[in-house]
């Protein structure tokens, strides 16, 4: 029957396919409607996986309700069972709006995943692989994603498509004649992540004269790799302990400061991690450290504490 209803010749969704065929557990897929995510789910059902689709509804921008029941829907017809998650997204004054967007998603996505018992699937490209490198580098913590991690929650988080190009998912739904969602909000330039895409990428692809993707996303890549390994060698586990974290080596001490953080659901740039080791390792009575968004990190008692700004 599968075979009746994909067509046999479509490059792009083979290759959409291929990615997918490694993960076999039960998963939830993120869904925008976008054509990453909508070509996910098209390419589990064409493999018979395990799959159902959430759509997170920020209420960010007009019509998100309706473009939700879109993207519904396409996954409906592709077979695939899906609903729409509502979510309020409340950024303090100096937060990211986007940032804070991204934790609501993934906290709702890992909800209904635990209730199922399933594994979160999200359609991260090479293209996105590329953007988080320069990102991280433009924060002072240069990142890569990994194939396959786990959040907080103990949730894992999958990333099929983290080997493919963005051409492969806007080629397969063309393939598959999808109509995929376009979210206006990935044209406007003020988003920093946008600006990479449509400025800077492009702007490297020409100084070097080639495809600018592959060897940043390769950077990327071997980040992860590295990260993946010092957690597999070393205790990386939260703490907030000055007089452990004065005696660790500075990589392991800014990770496990930046997994003490997560615990509040903050992120901080290189900046204001380096800020925060000084109160362990540099201790001089100093005030304390800004990490944005009215909070403040402070020394007490030989502990790190995260405080409201005075």
């Amino acid at each position: 029957m599968a075979e009746l209803f994909w067509p046999r010749v479509s490059p792009h969704f083979v290759e959409c396919r291929r990615a997918v065929r490694p993960f076999d557990e039960p998963a939830l897929i993120g869904l925008s409607g976008g054509p990453d995510s909508l070509s996910l789910v098209a390419a589990a059902a064409a493999e018979g996986k395990d799959v159902r689709a959430v759509v997170v509804d920020h209420g960010l921008q007009e019509g998100s309700t309706e473009a939700g029941r879109r993207a519904v829907a396409a996954a409906q017809g592709l077979g695939v069972p899906a609903e729409v998650i509502p979510v309020e997204v409340g950024a303090a004054p100096g937060e990211s709006v986007e940032a804070v967007a991204r934790e609501a998603r993934y906290a709702a996505l890992a909800a209904a995943a635990n209730r199922d018992g399933r594994e979160i699937w999200v359609a991260h490209t090479r293209e996105d692989q590329a953007e988080t490198l320069l990102l991280g580098a433009l924060r002072g913590n240069p990142a890569g994603m990994a194939a396959v991690t786990a959040l907080d929650s103990g949730v894992r988080l999958v990333r099929p498509f983290l080997t493919i190009r963005r051409a492969d998912t806007v080629g397969a739904c063309r393939e598959l004649s999808l109509a995929p969602w376009h979210d206006p909000m990935n044209e406007e330039l003020a988003y920093r992540r946008v600006s990479i895409r449509h400025s800077i990428i492009p702007a490297l692809t020409e100084l070097i004269g080639g495809d600018a993707v592959p060897a940043l996303a390769r950077a990327a890549d071997r980040i992860a790799a590295d990260q993946e390994l010092i957690a597999s060698l070393v205790d990386l586990s939260p703490t907030n302990d000055c007089a452990v974290l004065a005696t660790e080596p500075a990589p392991v001490r800014q990770r496990r400061i930046m997994a003490w953080l997560r615990g509040y659901g903050v992120s901080v740039s290189g900046g204001q991690l380096a800020a925060i080791e000084r109160l362990c390792t540099d201790w001089r009575g100093q005030g304390p450290a800004a990490i944005g968004g009215g909070l403040q990190v402070e020394r007490r008692d030989g502990e790190l504490n995260v405080d409201k700004q005075a």
